[in-house]
């Protein structure tokens, strides 16, 4: 995944692009094709607040730091494709993000409407909501921060909810389960029913529809619950007398959501008005509740506090009746919770004694019967809000005209430029509402006077297509042509879990979309359905501890030693150019790899650097002792050894041991991505290596394999141990360039095997035995030793039954009963 060019690189930074660029540096030594490209995501709000800040234009600022963060990647020695590298906030890159969003609206997955901002009513201004503190005031001027109703661009995300679902199942083993859980709830597909309640009183008024995933516990519902923004409020229903404690909560309510202090299964207000049960005729009261969500389901639902927990908790606090519909198969049900399990229908009337699975389905249908109610599936999921009231941003392309409405701007007339000759301050909002001249044009279809839209779009719109451009990056008319298309999937993907709900669904989304309509093509995107992704890689947090303060002054007591994320935020990052500064960039590299595989979180510790630098001093001794000679001979090529006919068992070991290796490192660059592990087989391996003769034909076939394997982790320290070890042929070729060794199949095969051995299923010993022995001679190899005399003796014949498994490394003896 690419970043935002905050300036400088902190630790997960290093840890993230380490980690791709060994695998990489692997996948080229293996001799495939590799796109390992960089850009930046640099669009966004903190540009705009360090031109507050600094007096700096966003675009310098932005410049100054990829320029800043690109050399320090470079630092680190990536093996980036610099020659693709894409920038968001360029206008021959946000071109083609115009061109989406108008491809997009062309499929009607693009639209206009109201929806809620957060205002700041002293500075004029919206504001995102990491601008708004903890009790609902802005950051910058300190007033309450109010909701006002705003016109706002959404892409139609629920349009493709079920393919964004269905999808996950494709992606398999190649995604981790936890994102593919996660984003599966964040879709939130529920199958359910919805349900019209009449309200008493209000013959003319339209019904209140409830939607439920339970039909089945209908008769125990005990009141109906709308949102805080449900139209049933603006309505001229609501009893005058009932009106300002509504009013009163509502306020309460959007105070609380906009500190994100809100306690939503317990808030609540009773509206004077009831509903009519559908099927008992009962009357039940119409509460307005924080836990009811606007853009959910319907935006009421019904409470079944016996079958509910947050129903429970709702009508604990407010005293509403708890009714039990479902009777549990054997446990009673607790007086202190709900039970949300299946069982028997209780209460229900003509559904009495029916497993609750089954009344699901009969009450959807008796309510449809009645044509008071419907089969229901909803999602979780809501429409992605795009538009921006912010100035650095892809301007949104789209005009305004009087008379012809809202009018996209002509492709050939991308890009819309963003103005750079603004004022940005603190108030008043975007400074794009006030520029007359950009704002002013002709309307493109009836050339009469016409406005552009002052809105820019959300930056995760950038960040959704943007491993499209790498495969077309210089291409002026497309966002990417179709031939070039056919590259996809991205074989591997690299990035944190943080970006598992928004970033990695919008990006499927964007995706999706344009295989459905012919703008991606292959037969690789076919098999995934459009899936932008074949394997994603998600790499853990960097942690960090301050080891300088371990005492608590107070007491002398030595403290407990705590982890947390490092950031810029924080002010507790390690700066890592001070630490490759200190240790080289290949220290820094292999500390970072061998702490925790890439899927944990890492507990950063710079004194422990100091073995990945004895490790690499070790392997510099090693080769400096044992260069290829001058001459070498015409029947031993090196790099392809092979054990002659009567090698010694120690040096079977040692050639096994450097085959074993290279399945084992072979194995975590492919399949496990155990990073950590193939470090530390490395360091094995030179061990293994350490004893043998200095210039002996096996140990310059282990160098020469172990410098290959190195190659991808420390590049640099593997670049000039392979020229010291070939310093006597000058034209020797890079070990970046050379070729990862391949397995020695029949070296992996060994003689004998330590054998487990059990009497009547107890471990009483082991033996060494040769490969594949049979019984008799398992029987007659452990007999002969003094475990076999003490738990079997001598004769053989009180054995009754040998049982041998894990082929030939265990094997069980059971003796007659006699016997035992």
């Amino acid at each position: 995944m690419f970043p935002y060019p905050s300036g400088s690189l902190h630790m997960g930074h290093v840890r993230v692009y380490t980690i791709s660029d060994a695998l990489a540096r692997y996948h080229r030594l293996r001799g495939r094709r590799v796109l390992h490209p960089m850009g930046w995501d640099a669009f966004g709000l903190p540009a705009e607040n360090a031109s507050m800040d600094r007096g700096i234009p966003p675009a310098d600022w932005t410049r100054d730091n990829i320029e800043e963060m690109r050399r320090q990647l470079q630092g680190i020695l990536t093996s980036f494709d610099w020659d693709r590298e894409v920038t968001t906030c360029s206008p021959s890159y946000y071109r083609h993000t115009q061109a989406m969003f108008l491809r997009l609206h062309a499929h009607d997955l693009v639209y206009r409407t109201e929806a809620a901002v957060n205002w700041d009513p002293v500075d004029q201004t919206v504001l995102a909501n990491e601008q708004v503190d903890a009790q609902g005031r802005s950051w910058r001027s300190g007033a309450m921060v109010e909701e006002r109703r705003l016109s706002q661009w959404f892409i139609r995300t629920t349009a493709m909810a079920k393919e964004l679902l269905d999808g996950l199942d494709v992606l398999g083993s190649g995604w981790p389960e936890r994102v593919k859980q996660m984003q599966r709830q964040w879709l939130g597909r529920s199958e359910g029913a919805q349900i019209d309640f009449a309200l008493e009183g209000l013959k003319d008024a339209p019904p209140l529809t409830v939607y439920t995933s339970r039909p089945e516990t209908l008769y125990g519902v005990s009141w109906v619950a709308i949102s805080p923004k449900h139209p049933l409020l603006d309505s001229m229903v609501i009893p005058s007398e009932r009106q300002e404690a509504i009013d009163a909560f509502v306020a309460r309510n959007q105070r609380a959501n906009q500190a994100k202090q809100r306690e939503p299964s317990k808030d609540g207000v009773w509206t004077g008005l009831y509903a009519i049960h559908p099927l008992s005729k009962e009357k039940v009261p119409v509460w307005v509740a924080s836990y009811v969500l606007e853009g959910y389901g319907t935006g009421a639902v019904m409470g079944v506090a016996a079958h509910d927990a947050r129903d429970w908790a709702f009508a604990k606090e407010n005293d509403l009746p708890i009714r039990k519909v479902i009777q549990p198969a054997v446990e009673e049900m607790s007086e202190e919770g709900a039970y949300e399990g299946m069982g028997k229908m209780v209460a229900s009337k003509e559904w009495d004694g029916m497993e609750s699975q089954k009344a699901h389905t009969g009450m959807i249908r008796a309510l449809e019967e009645r044509q008071l109610g419907e089969a229901s599936i909803k999602y979780r999921l809501r429409d992605w809000l795009v538009s921006r009231q912010r100035y650095w941003g892809a301007p949104i392309p789209m005009i305004h005209c009087p008379k012809c409405k809202v009018v996209p701007v002509p492709e050939d007339q991308l890009p819309v430029v963003l103005p750079t000759d603004v004022s940005i301050s603190a108030r008043g909002g975007s400074p794009l509402k006030h520029l007359e001249d950009w704002i002013n044009i002709p309307c493109p279809k009836c050339n009469g006077p016409a406005k552009r839209d002052t809105d820019t779009m959300d930056t995760f719109v950038d960040s959704s297509w943007y491993f499209f451009r790498y495969l077309d990056p210089h291409n002026p008319n497309e966002p990417v042509s179709k031939e070039k298309t056919r590259e996809m999937p991205v074989d591997l993907y690299v990035g944190g879990v943080e970006h598992a709900i928004l970033h990695l669904l919008y990006a499927r989304f964007f995706s999706k979309f344009m295989w459905k309509n012919g703008y991606l093509v292959g037969e690789d995107a076919d098999a995934l359905k459009g899936e932008p992704f074949k394997r994603l890689l998600t790499q853990g947090m960097v942690d960090w501890s301050n080891p300088d303060s371990p005492i608590i002054k107070e007491t002398d007591e030595v403290g407990e030693v705590s982890w947390e994320k490092m950031s810029k935020s924080k002010y507790n990052g390690v700066d890592p150019e001070g630490v490759v500064a200190a240790h080289g960039a290949d220290v820094t590299r292999l500390s970072i790899l061998v702490k925790a595989p890439p899927s944990e979180v890492l507990q950063w510790d710079e004194t422990n650097m100091v073995g990945m630098d004895r490790w690499l001093q070790r392997v510099g001794r090693l080769v400096h002792d044992s260069p290829y000679p001058h001459d070498s001979d015409p029947e031993v090529d090196h790099d392809h050894y092979h054990l002659s006919t009567d090698a010694t068992k120690e040096e079977k070991d040692v050639y096994r041991g450097v085959h074993f290796t290279i399945q084992s490192i072979t194995k975590a660059m492919e399949v496990t991505y155990s990073l950590n592990t193939a470090v530390s087989d490395l360091i094995k391996l030179t061990h293994l290596l350490t004893p043998l003769r200095p210039g002996s034909p096996l140990l310059l076939h282990g160098l020469s394999c172990l410098l290959r394997m190195m190659a991808p982790f420390a590049p640099a320290h593997a670049e000039e141990f392979w020229s010291l070890l070939h310093r006597h042929n000058p034209k020797t070729h890079s070990v970046l360039s050379s070729i990862w060794p391949e397995v020695d199949e029949e070296a992996l095969k060994v003689d004998e095997v330590t054998c487990s051995v059990q009497v009547n299923g107890k471990m009483r010993g082991t033996m060494t035995v040769p490969v594949d022995s049979e019984e008799t001679h398992l029987q007659k190899t452990f007999l002969s030793t003094p475990q076999g005399k003490k738990w079997i003796g001598s004769d053989p014949t009180c054995i009754s039954r040998i049982i041998v498994a894990r082929q030939g490394r265990l094997v069980n003896f059971i003796l007659s009963k006699k016997s035992s």
